[in-house]
């Protein structure tokens, strides 16, 4: 099979599943399960079919450029690390979903679990096999965003809610950091490409950036890894539901910290700034989470302060930065990755069939669930270091390497008896875990009786557990050749010599292991009891980083709202004040400091001719008798206002630009109906409501208003008019005049400007345009109009007056006699109008016209049936249902623009071609007129959505408010 499709299915499927299982009904917990398991057992299978690949030496790459000039791309890149990782990550995946079929309970919607677990299983895989450090950064802030939407899953719980919040503004602070951190190693190495990059250690390391990039590049590793001080949102986090517990601690979240300084070890890594920050950071982390963990009464909160400790080891190995620690460290990052998804996962079974985690209330279920209680007994001892398991192995490669720290170095006498100190706690905790839960009498007052969990439920565990024991049995033959080409693929020549046999005779690291193994056992024995009645950990108990994080949160919400309260105002008009001001003030400056380029480009004002001063005047007159009637007398400003709309268009023609002329009418028309439908609704004002003469802080606000207004519409019109007035030989239009033919196979310099050279921005727009139409719509959904603008209006209430004068009348008549000529005018316009429309559209690539012309035409089309019959008239007859449109359109222009791809072509790259359809002449063929399509599907759907979503409100309130009569006297 094609390499780039290998490669593209462990990546892109996760996302697929999700948008495939978001759309699964409720209770389709099987369904969801299955298409979840079959998304991961397929990226699994895909990896392994790269294995040749990745295990000669190669990288696995595939790209597609995106903007080449500033040399951003999608990239995905796959060394002999990425595939283990990204192994890992789908592995334990597959594993974790099949657990979580048995462990949701029915009743949650679980499809909506499982899409969340797919999309972010498809975000670490993004991460740990981008080529492209933005991209990287992208998928790393997904993590974070899927994460929280995981852990805050159970939506009903406090705890949830608060663990995702604290996890998201955590992890996603220091994703920002990592992102300027990438920002200035690109700038150092000249290129965002991970291989230029990987490439550049001199460079980086010589770089007087290399101090801010390494800080930035380690905030955002230590905050997403739980490092010291940013460790408190991980216990926190294990208020979600197991298996996301599971997954997130052992496979993906934490471990994306460590991964970042695997990747970026061999061009960081090496210097006394790496070893002091990540080296110290690792140490603390390491030892205050086995602590922790000591004194931990909950299941889940144990194994999560545990992680906590062995993410600090894995990070204090990459802190030293000799090749065999990264080795060490890369071991234990799949050691750690098998034992403790079985432990989260055997929690999970504990909690599932027992009804609690607290270890206080747990005993005896050794007789109960005997094949759990072995296999949970297996995986702990894992944990805890015990020889012929997995994570022996790595824990004695820790200890070697704590005798070997470099000498000279601060405390480098301490690190041996410190990660022997560590290693005793781990087993302290472990021991305790296993004589707690499994050992004792059974317990009597449990929520549920204690029973074995289903057998595919198990099953899982029993894998997990069984690779702990034979890569802990036999490393040479299963970890060792796997182990390698990740190592080789980080450190290349540099790759030292080192033994994965479980047996290297009677040495220091050895006895190291042992001491720990015999101290955390008898700390237990002597102090289990006193533990376990603790109910926080001693000494650094007292010390809560969640709490010190709630209450810098709760400072900076009394801040906001102090902030808010002295410079913040209720009235609308006050803050647009400020606004004006600071766009008046910042125009100034940059107006100051560069100037209009006036002078420089030898620009002599002209003297207008009379006709176009003429339409000015009256542009101008228009404009300030609609600022005189907007208060009083709505109607007549938005009739003045578009006086100055039809002056901008004859502008626009005066200085040959029929495109812009075009648009403006339409757009016009379609504004001015908006309005005057959006008016019908607004509260009543009359002229008796002005403010007396005598009220001089009215006066003085209105004379402030005019001040800015004055000075804000003098800025605008000399910005205009230097632009305007500017030469027409710039580089700039020359290009796009010359290019517009012969790359965008189009004469209407326009309209290939935004389909084509300029087709990205054009996208953001649209999709802004639908937000704000969808906005609209689900806004006046609820919106009730004010007391008086309820009911018919005085105009209607007339007309009804003088039908029921007249015996031979029926109410109505009169109105449907006023509007008979229009709305049979306007109802047969509308062919005619649709006609319009498409000649706008197929012309728009050559002459005057384009996609967002044809919409906006499209549009008034409907609006006009609207405004002749009705909104119940017009939808009894016409299915328009413009989400479906609005939808249609970003479809059509993302798919467009991908589609570019499938030529490895950059995105919304555009072919040309010139065909005849019948009856009609030579027209263009360019994929730029598809995505002008989409352009005009999306500019209709989102204007009939907001005039149906404004013609509603006539539907529910267009009736008379009859008149609650007195009580008599008496009653």
């Amino acid at each position: 099979m094609n390499q780039a499709i290998l490669l593209l299915i462990p990546f892109a499927s996760p996302f697929i599943a999700a948008i495939a299982a978001s759309f699964l009904p409720t209770k389709a917990r099987n369904a969801a399960a299955s298409l979840a398991s079959a998304t991961s057992l397929i990226g699994v299978i895909a990896l392994l079919c790269l294995y040749p690949v990745i295990a000669s030496g190669e990288v696995a790459r595939f790209g597609v450029e995106w903007l080449p000039t500033l040399d951003i791309a999608f990239r995905l890149r796959l060394d002999g690390f990425a595939w283990l990782f990204a192994l890992i990550v789908q592995a334990i995946g597959a594993l974790v979903v099949l657990y979580a079929r048995y462990y949701m309970s029915p009743e949650d919607p679980v499809p909506r679990f499982f899409s969340f677990l797919m999309a972010f299983m498809g975000a670490m895989t993004g991460v740990v096999m981008s080529g492209d450090m933005i991209q990287m950064v992208l998928f790393w802030e997904l993590t974070s965003f899927f994460s929280f939407l995981l852990i805050g899953y159970w939506n009903h719980s406090e705890s949830a809610q608060n663990g995702a919040r604290m996890a998201l503004t955590v992890t996603a602070l220091g994703g920002l950091c990592l992102l300027a951190g990438v920002v200035v190693l690109g700038r150092i190495a000249g290129s965002f490409d991970l291989d230029v990059v990987l490439a550049s250690r001199d460079v980086i390391k010589n770089s007087p950036l290399y101090l801010p990039a390494l800080c930035l590049i380690l905030m955002g590793a230590l905050t997403k890894s739980a490092q010291f001080p940013f460790h408190f949102w991980l216990p926190r986090a294990m208020a979600a539901p197991t298996p996301v517990s599971a997954y997130l601690h052992s496979a993906t979240m934490v471990k994306a910290g460590v991964f970042l300084l695997v990747r970026f070890w061999p061009v960081l890594a090496g210097t006394p700034e790496w070893g002091y920050i990540v080296g110290g950071a690792g140490m603390f982390t390491l030892l205050f989470g086995a602590w922790t963990a000591v004194f931990q009464n909950d299941l889940k909160g144990l194994l999560a302060y545990s992680t906590i400790s062995h993410l600090g080891l894995i990070t204090l190995l990459l802190g030293m930065g000799t090749p065999l620690a990264l080795v060490a460290a890369i071991f234990h990052i799949v050691n750690h990755a098998t034992f403790k998804a079985s432990l989260f996962m055997a929690a999970g079974v504990i909690d599932h069939e027992t009804g609690t985690r607290d270890l206080r209330k747990l005993s005896g279920l050794r007789k109960t669930m005997p094949y759990t209680a072995a296999l949970a007994i297996v995986a702990a001892a894992a944990m805890a270091g015990v020889p012929l398991l997995n994570g022996f192995l790595s824990k004695e490669m820790f200890l070697a390497e704590a005798l070997q720290a470099p000498e000279g170095r601060d405390f480098s006498l301490m690190v041996p008896v410190l990660a022997t100190l560590a290693s005793a706690l781990s087993v302290l905790y472990s021991v305790r875990f296993i004589h707690q839960v499994f050992f004792g009498p059974p317990a009597t007052d449990l929520p549920k009786s204690p029973h074995e969990p289903p057998r595919w439920m198990r099953f899982p565990i029993e894998l997990l557990v069984l690779i702990c024991v034979v890569v802990g049995t036999i490393p040479a033959l299963t970890i060792a050749p796997v182990l390698g080409f990740a190592v080789k693929s980080v450190l290349g020549d540099a790759t030292p010599y080192y033994s994965l046999s479980i047996w290297h005779g009677f040495n220091l690291p050895l006895l190291m292991s042992f001491i720990a193994l015999i101290g955390g056992t008898t700390a237990y024995v002597l102090f289990g009891k006193r533990i376990n009645r603790a109910d926080k950990a001693w000494i650094v108990g007292r010390f809560s980083g969640a709490r010190a994080f709630d209450r810098a949160m709760r400072w900076m919400n009394i801040s906001a709202e102090w902030m808010v309260l002295q410079l913040g105002s209720k009235k609308q008009q006050w803050r647009i004040r400020v606004l004006v001001i600071a766009a008046i003030l910042a125009g100034l400056v940059a107006a100051g400091f560069g100037g209009l380029g006036m002078k420089e480009a030898g620009i002599a004002i002209q003297r207008p001719g009379i006709s176009f001063t003429l339409i000015w005047i009256v542009a101008s007159v228009c404009a300030l008798a609609a600022a005189w009637q907007a208060k009083y007398h709505r109607l007549a400003a938005v009739i003045l206002m578009a006086g100055c709309g039809v002056v901008s268009a004859l502008t626009f023609v005066w200085f040959s630009a029929p495109d812009l002329a075009v648009t403006q009418i339409l757009v016009e028309i379609v504004t001015g109906v908006l309005l005057l439908l959006g008016l019908r609704w607004l509260p009543k004002r009359s002229v008796a409501m002005a403010p007396s003469k005598t009220d001089f802080a009215s006066r003085r606000r209105r004379a402030m208003d005019l001040t800015i207004a004055t000075l804000a519409g003098l800025g605008m019109a000399t910005m205009a008019f230097a632009v305007m007035t500017r030469p027409g030989g710039s580089h700039l239009s020359n290009f796009l005049l010359e290019e517009s033919y012969p790359r965008g196979g189009g004469r209407n310099v326009v309209n290939v400007l935004l389909v084509d050279f300029r087709a990205f921005d054009t996208l953001g727009e649209i999709t802004v345009l639908g937000i704000v139409g969808l906005t609209i719509w689900a806004l006046l959904r609820r919106f009730r109009p004010a007391e008086e603008s309820r009911g018919i209006t005085e105009q209607r209430r007339v007309q009804d007056r003088h039908d029921k004068l007249h015996e031979q009348r029926q109410s109505g008549d009169t109105l449907h006699e006023t509007m008979l000529i229009p709305s049979v005018v306007m109802k047969w316009t509308f062919p005619f109008i649709i006609l319009l429309a498409l000649h706008l559209f197929l012309r728009g690539h050559d002459l005057p016209g384009g996609g967002f012309a044809a919409g906006v035409a499209m549009s008034v089309a409907f609006i006009l049936q609207y405004m002749a019959e009705g909104a119940r008239w017009v939808e009894e007859r016409l299915r328009i249902r413009p989400l479906y449109w609005i939808g249609g359109g970003l479809l059509i222009t993302t798919l467009t623009g991908m589609a570019s791809w499938l030529f490895n072509y950059p995105f919304l790259t555009t072919y040309f071609q010139y065909g005849s359809l019948p009856w009609v002449e030579k027209v263009p063929l360019a994929t730029a007129v598809i995505f002008d399509l989409g352009v005009a599907l999306l500019v209709v759907g989102a204007t009939v959505l907001m005039l149906t979503a404004i013609a509603h409100q006539s539907l529910r309130t267009a009736r008379e408010i009859e008149p609650v009569e007195a009580p008599e006297e008496g009653v």
